[in-house]
């Protein structure tokens, strides 16, 4: 198998006390975007000393920007149902839990997507439970087909990716050919013993097929895949080198490797008290595994959720996350209950913000929101869309659709005031595009939203 613990182990015990001057050394290299190996990693992870985190966070921001840019993606989950076979010591929807379960009928989630899109959503992340009888294939395929069929007064939703328990090729065939954005797996912890020890008596038990479930997925044909590590079951020095391990394996067998990367932290939950758990990340080693992540992986997508505190959101866009949910519900018809008074969450969340009042903080501090979902209609995915990121060519693109989707935004959501910063954003940044022919065809797009018509991108 391709997580190698051992190595892992011998590695962080060679580098637990590097020196200020190893730690620069792999600055240095970071700072060439050529990669970095397991012992730089390991290097960079046990730094403690306050000097060498500043430079490791200085350097995330670098690259980000390099990079991404100023702009911050905005998605929300979506969550059909909550039936699970599963007993996940860490999860509000374990089977042990007693409680009513539900799953949305293709109208709830119709009413549902309505709510969302009013919001201004554009992509969503679709969630359940692992059920094979009340929550099958068959089901994610109608709610992904509901969700690209409802329409609503400004719009809908363009781009659906995927959560769902491991399975098989052939279901990812169906899943591709239906026209999901990326398909997301969490392997929760790559720590084998903790893996089976906190996944007991379940479908989900087997740590190799839920560990091989990328390899199954493009095989399929799905070539944007999204991983995490639900941070605290285990030592998360070891969850980030097995990450890195887990990348490397699928860049050599099918050429691209994660297209995002998420970091949620262990939260409390329905039956989960978080007293149990040895390993939780107090906020400066969250801190610092998000920036090296983004050292370790300038190319990849980081995703943060509303388990953070709106402040560590504000702080970590600064070191890597380039990804973000907005106005988010964890629960199965959430939306809904929330327009009612009610709100049934499957952990707890941290940011309760609208995705109106996190867009004027983003715009405040100097980001450009963005709704685009240009690369998946155009078919830059894969290796094709890693390619214009490693060439620095991707900036060509991110900014300008994040220009539109933000000005589409304005105008069909937004208020008065979001409207005024949008424009005072837009117009300074649109005179930064580089390449005169992208400028003059933002411009132009931009002249025919105002006018009424929608959906530019480049």
């Amino acid at each position: 198998m391709f997580i190698n613990h051992d190595y892992i182990y011998n590695i962080l015990y060679e580098t637990k006390n590097p020196t200020n001057e190893e730690i620069r050394e792999v600055l240095e290299k970071a700072k060439k975007r050529e990669g970095l190996s397991y012992k730089e990693i390991a290097i960079l992870l046990q730094a403690n000393d306050e000097k060498d985190l500043e430079e490791i966070y200085a350097l995330a921001g670098e690259i980000k920007k390099d990079i991404y840019g100023k702009r911050i993606v905005v998605f929300a989950p979506l969550y059909v149902s909550d039936y699970c076979v599963n007993n996940c010591t860490y999860c509000g929807y374990k089977r042990d839990n007693k409680f009513e379960r539900r799953r949305l009928t293709m109208e709830e989630v119709a009413e549902e997507v309505r709510i969302l899109e009013k919001m201004g959503h554009k992509r969503l992340a679709l969630e359940l439970g692992e059920d094979p009888v009340n929550a099958d294939i068959d089901f994610t395929l109608d709610c992904i087909r509901t969700i690209y069929n409802t329409q609503n007064a400004n719009g809908e939703i363009r781009r659906v990716n995927v959560n769902i328990a491991a399975t098989t090729v052939e279901n990812y065939k169906k899943l591709k050919e239906i026209g999901i954005g990326t398909y997301i797996l969490f392997q929760e912890t790559y720590h084998k013993e903790t893996y089976e020890k906190v996944h007991p008596k379940s479908l989900k038990s087997d740590y190799e097929y839920h560990l091989t479930s990328f390899d199954r997925a493009m095989e399929a044909g799905i070539d944007d895949v999204g991983a995490g590590v639900l941070f605290g079951l285990y030592d998360p020095r070891f969850e980030v080198l097995a990450l890195m391990m887990h990348n490397n394996h699928l860049e050599e067998k099918f050429g691209v490797g994660f297209h995002t990367v998420s970091v949620p932290r262990l939260q409390e939950a329905t039956g989960v008290t978080l007293e149990t758990y040895p390993h939780l990340l107090d906020d400066l080693m969250f801190k610092k595994v998000v920036a090296i992540l983004r050292i370790a992986l300038p190319f990849t997508g980081l995703i943060l959720s509303t388990r953070e505190t709106p402040s560590m959101r504000k702080e970590l866009l600064k070191y890597g996350v380039s990804q973000i949910s907005a106005g988010s519900s964890t629960g199965v018809g959430g939306y809904k209950e929330r327009e009612e008074g009610r709100d049934i969450k499957q952990f707890k969340t941290n940011d309760e913000r609208s995705p109106l009042e996190i867009l004027k903080e983003l715009l405040d501090d100097g980001y450009i929101p963005s709704y685009c979902t240009a690369c998946y209609r155009s078919g830059r995915t894969g290796d094709r869309f890693m390619e214009l990121a490693k060439s620095g060519e991707i900036k060509y693109v991110c900014e300008p659709n994040a220009l539109m989707t933000l000005l589409e935004f304005s105008l069909d959501y937004g208020d008065k005031e979001i409207y005024e910063k949008s424009l005072e954003t837009i117009e300074k940044e649109v005179e930064k595009i580089e390449r005169e022919d992208l400028r003059n065809y933002t411009k132009e797009s931009m002249e025919k939203m105002k006018k009424g018509e929608r959906d530019f991108y480049v």
